[in-house]
């Protein structure tokens, strides 16, 4: 299993030059078993995925782990969903206030978009999630709500013997300094013995004090969370647009510090092996 990441950005995309190392798109995630692939989220960095390799009458699954703007804002832009003899099924949380289809359709159709989703001329099929497991071809995922404002879901993502975590937004402590029981932790069950975590961290803990409850973690939470977990390597995600290459190398070093955990920055355009 790999992980190819097109989008780590978080809120909105940036394009400036202290950004260009580790990119401005914002979450999209590719994960390739074989000859099998599932995207995660739907970011400005779906984009990037190579459409060409998604041949005409391939089922294609998009995984969205929330609805707001900056993991959706790729989707209407993603030309396979305009071929007609594609099948795009696209899975999302669950929400007591309207189906999925309702709330998709909320963005993809005027005024904020061209066209409603009805006139998207692939065949669509929207599955909507609660916690559980269910599979994909070869890949068994697991699923669960966590920490973030409106339904939010965390994947569990396990290939052969391979399990790939994705996080991209979470605010596990919610301003707690510790957990009483790991057990309680938000994303537990998810992060456990995990290969590799992709987990938000878009925030210093100076930051982070300024911005409780609006659903994201800071370096050392993310870190504290990864130790929790016995997670073997961790990717910093969800990079706030105001933090540039600099700032974000300063962070890693500084986390890095600590031997308890392998950890990096995701970059937009690199592939990572599970």
């Amino acid at each position: 299993m790999k992980v190819l990441v097109h989008g780590a950005r978080g809120s909105y995309p940036t394009s400036q030059e202290n950004t260009l190392k580790y990119g401005g798109q914002t979450p999209c995630v590719e994960v390739v078993h074989g000859e099998e692939r599932i995207i995660l989220d739907a970011g400005t960095g779906i984009l990037q995925v190579d459409a060409d390799r998604i041949s005409a009458g391939k089922r294609i699954h998009i995984l969205l782990t929330h609805l707001h703007m900056d993991h959706i804002l790729g989707l209407g832009f993603f030309r396979p969903l305009f071929n007609a003899e594609n099948e795009v099924h696209i899975w999302g949380p669950y929400s007591r206030d309207a189906p999925l289809r309702e709330r998709i359709n909320r963005y993809l159709s005027p005024p904020f978009f061209p066209l409603p989703l009805r006139d998207i001329s692939c065949q669509m099929v929207l599955h909507e999630l609660k916690q559980g497991t269910f599979a994909i071809g070869n890949f068994t995922i697991y699923c669960e709500y966590v920490v973030h404002p409106g339904p939010t879901l965390g994947f569990r993502v396990t290939a052969g013997e391979k399990v790939f975590t994705y996080l991209p937004d979470h605010e596990p402590m919610l301003g707690q300094k510790r957990i009483p029981d790991n057990r309680w932790l938000s994303g537990y069950n998810l992060i456990l013995g995990a290969d590799l975590l992709i987990h938000d961290a878009q925030y210093t803990t100076q930051e982070y004090e300024q911005r409780i409850g609006w659903g994201h973690s800071s370096f050392q939470q993310a870190c504290a969370v990864a130790q929790i977990g016995s997670v073997k390597k961790m990717l910093f995600f969800h990079h706030d647009p105001e933090h540039g290459d600099d700032f974000l190398d300063a962070q890693v070093e500084k986390m890095s510090a600590s031997p308890a955990i392998s950890l990096d920055i995701a970059r937009g355009g690199l592939t990572y092996p599970v």
